[in-house]
């Protein structure tokens, strides 16, 4: 039999164009999505609360890898889930998981596998303004306070001339606001007349700053000093107060959200960050995802002031003498 040699080397040429075809690009998927771990532009839903650790962590990210793009969509945790709940986005990064109607909403209702990443733990801080000197205060009295029970400063520390109390958050629909409803109060909804939301977390400290009396309720991230490499300044604008488990606060029995803190379980009001995924391409927002719960991307949260969820952490104790 005659062989064409001609045609066998023009189908040997196609397969070989195909394999590398292949090899050399993803070939475009139906939404239009041509990211992978290195490289492409996204945008990800965020919680305005975590944005000073983000944005650092985002640089460090593109200048790992240069061909990438990550754009923080900055908003409420409410807003932020919904967005991936709606396909709207890849990635949200908040401070709750998936609940369980959620989850089989996008595993059953999507046809896709959720993922939940813990990225770390977060000190839900109150702050008050520098000329408030009584800044202890009982997890009994901050439930107090939220529900409406006690709405003036004498009330929680007698003597007090600070006249009413005002609550500050950063947003109505923010994730401090869920946390203090489902934390604190044991899911009883805010009921005190002088609590009202700013439209950020700047806001809260710039409210607090100005006023004697009010209380702010703020992601602890956003109170490091960043000249102090410790972690153990905070914001100078401000007062962060101490929380005590009993009923009655002093500076002996009272801790504010250090690290330390937070791993030992003595400062009681702690959070979890979480990466909520719904990337079934495994592109950018699930590589960005992994990247924060790495060893070097926990290192820069633990270096940010946050507990990371990741790695072995030793507490020592520490005698310091007078002499």
């Amino acid at each position: 039999m005659k062989t064409n040699f001609k045609n066998i080397s023009i189908l040997a040429l196609v397969a070989m164009m195909f394999v590398m075809a292949s090899c050399g690009g993803e070939k475009k998927r139906k939404d239009g999505r041509t990211d992978t771990t290195t490289q492409g532009e996204i945008s990800f839903a965020c919680d305005e609360s975590f944005s000073p650790i983000i944005d650092e962590l985002i640089g460090v990210y593109e200048m790992q890898c240069p061909n990438t793009k990550l754009k923080p969509i900055y908003t409420n945790e409410i807003d932020g889930v919904n967005m991936l709940l709606k396909q709207k986005t890849w990635l949200t990064i908040t401070a709750r998981n998936f609940t369980p109607k959620e989850y089989t909403y996008v595993k059953d209702g999507l046809n896709m596998l959720p993922e939940a990443v813990r990225l770390a733990y977060d000190g839900m801080a109150l702050i008050c303004n520098t000329q408030n000197l009584d800044s202890c205060i009982s997890v009994k009295d901050v439930k107090n306070i939220l529900l409406g029970k006690k709405t003036k400063w004498n009330e929680v520390n007698p003597g007090s001339k600070l006249g009413e109390i005002w609550v500050c958050f950063d947003n109505r629909k923010s994730s401090a606001v869920n946390y203090c409803c489902d934390s604190i109060l044991g899911g009883k909804p805010i009921n005190s007349p002088n609590v009202f939301a700013a439209k950020n977390s700047k806001d809260v400290i710039d409210y607090v700053a100005r006023t004697p009396n009010a209380i702010g309720v703020i992601g602890s991230n956003w109170l490091n000093d960043k000249r102090d490499s410790t972690n153990t300044t905070w914001n100078k604008a401000i007062r962060v107060m101490s929380v005590s488990k009993l009923d009655h606060a002093t500076a002996m029995n009272s801790w504010k959200p250090y690290q330390a803190w937070l791993l030992n379980g003595r400062y009681p009001f702690v959070r979890t960050i979480w990466a909520l995924l719904n990337d079934p391409k495994r592109g950018l927002p699930w590589g960005f995802a992994h990247f924060i719960e790495s060893p070097k991307g926990q290192l820069i949260l633990f270096k940010a002031g946050l507990l990371p969820s990741r790695g072995e952490i030793t507490i020592r104790d520490v005698q310091v003498s007078n002499q």
